[in-house]
């Protein structure tokens, strides 16, 4: 059985961590069954990105583009267990298979238990906001620990768990914060975000999705958004085929970032007010938690999904 993700060229946690976390959710699940292709951590339910003719075992992923695939046959779909009750709702599944997304079984996994606090706030972006932006800068005068989501896996997951705090644009940013117990508030840059993934995960434990807006940091992060950048609207401009990113995928930054010397870093400063001053608000806005008990007896649900697939595949 071979595990399928989103695998992309700048790299993303939420997408990553599908590398390993199913080695310790379903151990040996490599060894068994290779014509067996295992859908699990990600919006992947789309029938463009996964191959026909091939049985596909569904466990916790997510629908949110394009079109919803047809589940029906038997002979190439197992589906165990979807993200949340709106990608059940989509294919035609009860609604209680949308039990939650995979990664908050993470925090079952000993090496990320017991870790302590060293990072009071915490801003982990969308991946394209880290490629395109300067998040590291704005995080700087707000106090904001910077954390980009293309770094390694185990490594953003770590830093989230060690935050007191989370401010994500980064859905599993707040997934594994509200898995770990770290409040968290939801931000998004860009006012037409497809919510459909957002809302499915977080009706799956209780809670809501109501993101604060925080402006775009740069001209470029606008033309990748297709969004405005002080009142200018850039829909048909193509992004630059290389932009150099803030800082290096995957650093934390816990001290003051180096300033930008000329005039032009001071341009690019005043241009990011806006997106400090909505960043600071978001940081000291009311953080949200889903109910415990709603959490935990997600978690037990998918844990009696792993027991039945363990049954019927090992």
């Amino acid at each position: 059985m071979k595990a399928y993700y989103w695998e992309s060229h700048h790299g993303n946690f939420g997408d990553d961590l599908n590398l390993w976390l199913w080695d310790f959710l379903l151990p040996g699940f490599r060894d068994v069954h290779p014509d067996v292709l295992l859908v699990g951590v990600g919006t992947v339910l789309n029938p463009v990105l996964l191959p026909s003719g091939q049985k596909k075992l569904v466990v916790g992923s997510g629908y949110g583009y394009g079109t919803p695939p047809e589940t029906g046959n038997a002979a190439e779909w197992d589906v165990r267990a979807v993200r949340g009750p709106l990608t059940a709702q989509k294919l035609g599944l009860s609604p209680d298979m949308g039990v939650t997304d995979p990664a908050a079984m993470i925090t079952d996994m000993p090496e990320f238990q017991n870790l302590p606090k060293i990072h009071k706030k915490t801003f982990i972006p969308h991946w394209e906001s880290a490629e395109f932006g300067m998040w590291r800068s704005v995080c700087e005068p707000v106090g904001l620990t910077y954390l980009d989501p293309r770094g390694e896996a185990k490594s953003v997951i770590r830093q989230i768990a060690q935050s007191e705090l989370i401010v994500a644009e980064s859905m599993h940013g707040a997934i594994l914060a509200d898995a770990f117990r770290v409040p968290w508030v939801a931000v998004s840059t860009s006012r037409s975000i497809n919510n459909f993934k957002w809302n499915d995960w977080a009706s799956s434990v209780g809670t809501t999705y109501e993101p604060r807006y925080v402006p775009v940091s740069t001209r470029a992060e606008a033309v990748a958004k297709h969004s405005r950048f002080w009142g200018m609207r850039f829909d048909k401009e193509q992004p630059p085929a290389h932009t150099a990113p803030d800082a290096p995928a995957g650093d934390v930054i816990t001290r003051p970032a180096p300033s930008q010397s000329g005039l032009r870093g001071m341009a690019k400063q005043f241009l990011a007010a806006p997106s400090v001053l909505a960043l600071w608000q978001a940081s000291r806005a009311e953080p949200r938690l889903s109910p415990h008990t709603v959490l935990e007896e997600k978690k037990q649900k998918f844990r009696a999904v792993l027991d039945g697939i363990r049954k019927d595949y090992f």
